[in-house]
């Protein structure tokens, strides 16, 4: 007789990230996009607005207005040069299937969306004692007010990685240590422990792995107070530092989009 009760890796959010380049249009045009009743498309799908909220709240819409965007190792154009992102999410798929469909129907052919999507699944290599480090005094979403940067960086990694068998890849996350018992490189929990007190961080992951050609891997994404831009900075640093955290030689990043949470659709235009 087995035991036969694996932990489940099931999607428990599905999320995404639709990315609007606005382009070179009349005054009179962009005001017809700002009154868009995308708000009563979100009120229809049961979206509850992220940005005088805390906690996260699992089906919900935000909006975001670009502050600046710079290139990564993966070109991708829709992300780097949108002018406004709009985030989506439910505990389940049709909500945000529904409301990209609805969104195009609003903006109409002028607008192409370029779309960042996955889900979101228990982590594959977090044990009790790596989620009270990591997870357990994690900060969670605040009201605008109070964290009212966000980014957006999606990235791959290489078919390096993907060949590798799960055990050697959860080493990866975890400081090495020589045979003296000194450590050789700190490893990606240590390098971004620094962000756990201050970033909202949430990731989605493609269904497949490794994802197919032209979607990334893993949609990350970041939430912070204007005081903590630069720890949010200072992380990213050290993850991209090899010797620091060997894990990133297997990374490879989109586009990172800094933008600010707005109240509503309409203000993304003002």
């Amino acid at each position: 007789m087995r035991a036969s009760d694996v932990l489940s890796f099931d999607p428990f959010r599905y999320g995404a990230y639709i990315c609007l380049s606005i382009p070179a249009v009349s005054h009179a045009a962009a005001a017809a996009l700002a009154d868009a009743d995308v708000p009563a498309l979100a009120e229809r799908l049961g979206l509850r607005n992220e940005y005088d909220r805390g906690g996260d709240p699992e089906q919900s819409i935000s909006y975001l207005r670009r502050i600046s965007a710079a290139p990564g190792q993966v070109d991708d154009a829709g992300l780097l040069g949108a002018e406004v992102v709009v985030h989506v999410a439910a505990p389940a798929p049709e909500p945000v299937t529904e409301f990209r469909a609805g969104l195009a129907r609003l903006l109409g052919p002028a607008v192409t969306p370029r779309v960042l999507a996955g889900e979101a699944r228990p982590g594959g290599y977090t044990g009790q004692a790596m989620f009270n480090f990591a997870y357990g005094e994690r900060v969670l979403q605040q009201p605008a007010a109070a964290m009212p940067n966000a980014f957006l960086i999606p990235m791959s990694k290489t078919s390096g990685w993907w060949r590798k068998d799960w055990m050697e890849r959860n080493t990866y996350f975890l400081p090495r240590y020589d045979d003296a018992g000194a450590m050789r490189s700190r490893g990606h929990a240590l390098a971004a422990a620094a962000g756990i007190p201050c970033l909202l961080r949430r990731t989605y992951k493609s269904p497949a792995e490794p994802a197919p050609d032209g979607d990334f891997d893993f949609v990350t994404y970041f939430e912070c107070a204007d005081a903590d831009v630069p720890v949010f900075h200072d992380v990213c640093d050290a993850l991209r530092d090899t010797t620091v955290n060997p894990e990133w030689a297997f990374v490879r990043e989109g586009p990172t989009w800094h933008g600010r949470r707005t109240a509503t659709w309409a203000e993304l235009f003002s």
